[in-house]
C-alpha cells in the first residue's frame, strides 16, 4: 500500500510537471501529462527494481520532473542488498545529473531575470542543491539497510542460540535419565547383595532348624540365634542404604528448587553421580570383613577354605567393596544352587591388581540345606560383571570340569 501510494503521488507530480515540459518541448499537453503519469508510476516497483527507478528518475531530470521519484528511488537503492559499488555509481550519476541540470536551469533563469549575484553563487547553489537531493536519501538508506541487516543477524543468532539451548536441554535430560538409570541399577545391585546373602543364610538356617528341632534342641536354639543375628544385620544394612537414599533425595529436591529449569537435568545427573559415589565409597563393605562373611557361611553348614596370596594392603573403597560383593554373591549362589558343597575362596594381592576366585565342588546328593528351595532371580552374575566392568576389571564365570562352578574376577588396584 505504501508503494502504491508513493507511486500515485509521484505520477501526479510528474503529470503536473509534464505540462511545462510539453510547452517547452512544443508537444501536446496531453502527451506531456501521459508521459509524466507513466514515468512517475515507476515508483511502484521500487523494491523489486530499484536500479530501474533510479535510471528513470535520472533520465527525466533534464525535464525537471520526478524529484520525489529520484529521492525515494535513491533511498530504496541505498537500503537494498545490492553491492556498494553499484549504489555508489548510481548515486554519483544522480549527483552529477542534478548538478548539471541545476547549473543550466539556474543560469538560464538568472540571465532571463537579469540577476547578477556573483560568479560564486551559481556553482555554490548548484552543488548545494545536488547535495541536498542526493546525500540525505543516500545516507538514510545506507543506515536503514545496515540496521536491517544487523537486526536480521541478531535474529538469526537468537534463533541459533535458542536451538542450542534446546539441544543442551535435551542432552541434559538424556544425561539425567542415564544417571537415574545408573542409580537404579546400583540400588538394585546393593539391595540384591544385602538381601540375597543375608536372607539366603536365614532360609538355610531355618531349614536346618526345622530338621533338628526335635532331635537336637540345643543345635536348634543355636540356629535360631544365628537366624536372629543375620536378620538384625540385614535390617541394619537396609536402614543404612535407605538413609543414604533419603538424604540423596532431599539434596536432589533442594538442588532442583534452587536452579533454573534448563539446568535441572544437569543438576539431577550430578546429584545422582555424587550419591552413587558417596553411597559406595562411604558405606560399602571392605575385605577385612571376609573372615566374618566366611564364618557366616560355615555356620550355615558350608565348608569354606580361604587362601590369601601376596601382601595384604589397603585399596580404594570402591575396589574393596566390589571385591567383597563378588565373594559374597558367589557364596550366596553356592547356598542357592549347591547347598553343602565344599567351596574354595582364593584372594591374590598383586602389584597393580587384586584377583579373587570362588570355586565350589559338586554338591552332595542330599543335605539338610537342600530342602530350603531358595529362589533365584538370575541377576547375581550380571550384577557382579557390571560391578567389575565399571572399575575396568575382568569377570569370568562358568561350570568346571568336575561338575562345580567357578567365579573369577580381576580388578585394577587404582
Amino acid at each position: 500500500m505504501l508503494d502504491v501510494g508513493l507511486g500515485a503521488v509521484s505520477a501526479l507530480e510528474c503529470a503536473v510537471e509534464g505540462v511545462p515540459f510539453a510547452r517547452d518541448a512544443g508537444i501536446p499537453l496531453a502527451m506531456g501529462v501521459v508521459f509524466g503519469l507513466l514515468a512517475g508510476s515507476m515508483l511502484v516497483v521500487r523494491r523489486r527494481w530499484p536500479i530501474a527507478v533510479v535510471l528513470v528518475a535520472l533520465a527525466i531530470t533534464p525535464a525537471e520532473m520526478g524529484f520525489l521519484m529520484g529521492v525515494v528511488g535513491l533511498y530504496t537503492l541505498a537500503a537494498s542488498e545490492l553491492p556498494r559499488r553499484i549504489i555508489g555509481a548510481l548515486a554519483g550519476m544522480t549527483f552529477l545529473g542534478t548538478l548539471v541540470v541545476t547549473f543550466v536551469r539556474l543560469g538560464q533563469d538568472m540571465a532571463r531575470d537579469g540577476l547578477e549575484l556573483g560568479e560564486w553563487f551559481l556553482p555554490f547553489a548548484s552543488i548545494a542543491t545536488s547535495l541536498g537531493m542526493t546525500a540525505p536519501p543516500l545516507l538514510l538508506g545506507l543506515y536503514v539497510g545496515q540496521r536491517r541487516r544487523l537486526m536480521e543477524s541478531l535474529r538469526e543468532r537468537a534463533d541459533s542460540l535458542e536451538r542450542e539451548l534446546q539441544l543442551l536441554a535435551e542432552r541434559a535430560e538424556e544425561r539425567a535419565e542415564w544417571a537415574r538409570g545408573e542409580e537404579r541399577t546400583r540400588i538394585a545391585r546393593e539391595m540384591h547383595d544385602v538381601v540375597a546373602h543375608r536372607v539366603s543364610l536365614m532360609v538355610v538356617h531355618a531349614a536346618a532348624l526345622q530338621a533338628v528341632a526335635r532331635k537336637d534342641p540345643e543345635k536348634a536354639v543355636k540356629n535360631a540365634a544365628l537366624v536372629g543375628d543375620m536378620g538384625r544385620q540385614a535390617l541394619t544394612e537396609l536402614r543404612e542404604m535407605l538413609g543414604v537414599l533419603r538424604s540423596g533425595g532431599e539434596g536432589a529436591r533442594a538442588e532442583r528448587a534452587s536452579v533454573p529449569l534448563a539446568a535441572v537435568g544437569v543438576a539431577a545427573a550430578a546429584a545422582a553421580s555424587r550419591a552413587a559415589e558417596d553411597g559406595e565409597s562411604s558405606d560399602g563393605p571392605c575385605l577385612s570383613e571376609l573372615d566374618e562373611l566366611i564364618g557366616q557361611s560355615e555356620a550355615a553348614g558350608m565348608v569354606v577354605n580361604l587362601s590369601v596370596e601376596g601382601e595384604v594392603r589397603l585399596y580404594a573403597a570402591e575396589v574393596e567393596s566390589t571385591a567383597f560383593r563378588v565373594v559374597q554373591e558367589a557364596l550366596t549362589n553356592v547356598h542357592k544352587h549347591a547347598a553343602g558343597a565344599k567351596t574354595h575362596v582364593r584372594l591374590a594381592h598383586r602389584v597393580s591388581e587384586i584377583a579373587m576366585q570362588v570355586e565350589n565342588e559338586p554338591p552332595p546328593v542330599a543335605s539338610a540345606a537342600s530342602s530350603a528351595r531358595l529362589p533365584s532371580g538370575g541377576n547375581g552374575l550380571v550384577g557382579m560383571k557390571e560391578r567389575v566392568a565399571a572399575l575396568g576389571g575382568v569377570f569370568v564365570s562358568g561350570p568346571t570340569d568336575a561338575g562345580g562352578f567357578r567365579v573369577s574376577a580381576v580388578i585394577p588396584a587404582s
